[in-house]
């Protein structure tokens, strides 16, 4: 009886623990979030780090699955902003002075948010990074790895209303996925989770 009762009380904690497996490695809702309906969204050039291979890449994959999802009016993306940027050297400085001062001191400010909104006719902007574009060794697997971090701002108020970060492993024996299609995954899975 005590077996079975053991037997049975793991299997029911590994199915709910199962269960739990699903959706982002991390999101943080600010409160509130349900309220923010932007109608139009930028997405700043992407920041790819030290994985060069995703630059242009990553930025077409994020506004092209914001495109398809149909939730704005309009969706300004990377190569717009970054022309608009070489073109005005103002605003240029001030869209690097707004990511320095959130990836240094993670302070979103309102003041340099609002004018990116203004400037580029948006309601929202997310700021992406790359967290993972390569293939690796992981134990003794071979893998494709692609994840990003997302922050979304409402751009009147330089709220972050949503963060998160999310990477998924492909594994292979002798053909390497592509890892722009592993790319499209988690960005469709990052922004199916965004409030908008």
């Amino acid at each position: 009886m005590k077996k079975t009762f053991f037997v049975m009380s793991f299997l029911l904690l590994m199915v709910v623990a199962l269960s739990a497996c699903g959706g982002l490695r991390y999101s943080q809702v600010a409160p509130g979030a349900q309220d923010f309906k932007p109608q139009s969204i930028g997405v700043l050039p992407v920041d790819v780090g030290a994985y060069e291979e995703a630059r242009g890449v990553a930025d077409q994959i994020i506004s092209g699955v914001l495109v398809k999802k149909g939730w704005f009016a309009d969706v300004v993306p990377p190569d717009k902003i970054k022309s608009q940027m070489d073109y005005n050297r103002t605003l240029r400085d001030m869209v690097v002075d707004y990511l320095t001062k959130l990836k240094t001191v993670n302070f979103s400010d309102p003041a340099l948010s609002k004018s990116i909104g203004e400037n580029f006719q948006v309601d929202a902007f997310l700021v992406v990074n790359v967290d993972f574009w390569n293939y690796t060794v992981e134990g003794s697997d071979k893998v494709a790895k692609v994840g990003f971090s997302v922050d979304l701002i409402e751009a009147q108020t330089g709220k972050i209303v949503w963060r998160a970060g999310h990477h998924e492993v492909e594994d292979y024996w002798v053909i390497k996925p592509d890892l722009s299609e592993v790319a499209k995954k988690v960005a469709a899975i990052m922004i199916n989770e965004m409030p908008h």
